[in-house]
């Protein structure tokens, strides 16, 4: 059964990228939406297995360690403040925002909280996507985003360990931080002396794809550590295609993932997006799903905009940065999940707001489409007076 799911969901991606393509729609959102159309919600040609959730899980690590490949570490250090105001901003105006959406609805202020810290959180494997079709993935905005998704992924989880012990939970914070700074600081080391000691050291072995393989065995560890220190999976993958990409082997190790990546495992993740989307019951929720739906957008929206707009971009590619950092992605249905173990979100608004995740990650891509397709027009047409 999976061997045939998987050629539907191949075949079916792809004609639905086309198709996506062809209206002036990055490919990823007919990727999106497809997976909507073969999943249980209406045609139920594929379902939601755990076999599926793991290759999904692997495609979306492999599209962020491709993302650390590609990344210009020069221009990482340079967008550094930038990254974290747009980080800082897009918690603070979420946060607040569906803090007092969540008084309004009647939540206690604890729950309040947490729901305010749900609509925080980012998730920019979507928007990685969006930018490598767009060409902008390299560009300042690009490394922006990519280094504001850290910050952000990385204060959400403290600030979740935090309301999490105040709800009574055994965590402990100090310990949850402290691992924190442990990974970081043992991955930037290993990605800066040992990574490219293992990658000599397989070159020469007499093995298919020995180079590949080193490449795939360190980007599994970095992101298998990073979830085990309490930092999301693609953060790892990230950083290890960072330390890669510093090396000779950044070529050949690009081109081979790359290919590896989108011939299977990223279809996969994409579509599965729109698989695991549930709707049955929740028509009566209907205009609470929009309400939140647009808080959801708008604040992240506002709140990264604005702090792209404080770095100094100009507020066409402030917009566009805003944009690329809606999505919410995996990382928020995580956050969600533990929300619902802990009795801090109730099943029913778990179901409203897997429908949010779903509505801001399919309407990233035209949003990032229409901002920076605008900003380079003028661009363009600034250098040509």
């Amino acid at each position: 059964m999976l061997i045939l799911q998987l050629a539907v969901i191949l075949l079916a991606s792809k004609i639905a990228g086309e198709i996506s393509a062809r209206l002036g729609q990055p490919s990823v959102l007919g990727k999106l939406l497809v997976g909507i159309v073969l999943g249980p919600s209406v045609l139920g040609l594929v379902t939601d297995t755990e076999i599926l959730g793991e290759l999904s899980q692997i495609g979306v690590i492999l599209l962020m360690f491709i993302a650390g490949l590609e990344t210009d570490v020069d221009e990482f250090k340079r967008t550094g403040k930038a990254s974290v105001y747009v980080g800082i901003a897009g918690i603070i105006v979420p946060l607040s925002l569906g803090y007092l959406a969540a008084l309004m609805m009647g939540l206690p202020p604890l729950e309040s909280i947490f729901l305010g810290l749900l609509l925080s959180a980012t998730s920019v494997s979507i928007s990685v996507q969006a930018l490598k079709e767009l060409g902008n993935l390299r560009s300042r905005e690009g490394t922006t985003i990519l280094g504001a998704a850290v910050i952000d992924d990385v204060l959400v989880i403290i600030a979740l360990a935090f309301v999490m012990s105040l709800a009574g939970g055994e965590v402990h914070l100090g310990m949850i931080v402290l691992k924190k700074v442990i990974f970081f600081a043992v991955a930037l080391l290993i990605g800066w002396k040992v990574v490219p000691w293992v990658l000599k050291r397989f070159a020469p072995l007499q093995v298919s794809e020995a180079v590949i393989s080193a490449a795939l065995i360190i980007c599994f560890l970095f992101a298998y550590l990073a979830e085990y220190a309490g930092v999301a999976a693609i953060i790892g993958a990230y950083i290890a295609g960072v330390a890669i990409s510093l090396t000779n082997y950044r070529h050949e190790v690009f081109e081979k993932v790359e290919t590896i990546s989108y011939s299977i495992f990223v279809p996969v993740f994409f579509t599965s997006i729109g698989v695991s989307a549930e709707f049955a019951g929740i028509g009566e929720h209907v205009f609470l799903i929009i309400w939140l739906s647009l808080l959801a957008i708008l604040s992240k929206l506002i709140g990264a905009g604005l702090g792209s707009r404080l770095a100094g971009f100009a507020w066409r590619s402030s917009w566009g940065i805003g944009a690329a950092m809606v999505s919410r992605g995996e990382v928020a249905l995580i956050i969600a999940a533990i929300g619902t173990q802990s009795n801090l979100l109730s099943e029913e608004l778990f179901a409203v707001m897997v429908v949010v995740v779903l509505v801001t990650t399919i309407v990233t891509p035209p949003m990032m489409k229409w901002f920076f397709r605008k900003s380079g027009e003028r661009e363009a047409a600034a250098a040509t007076k």
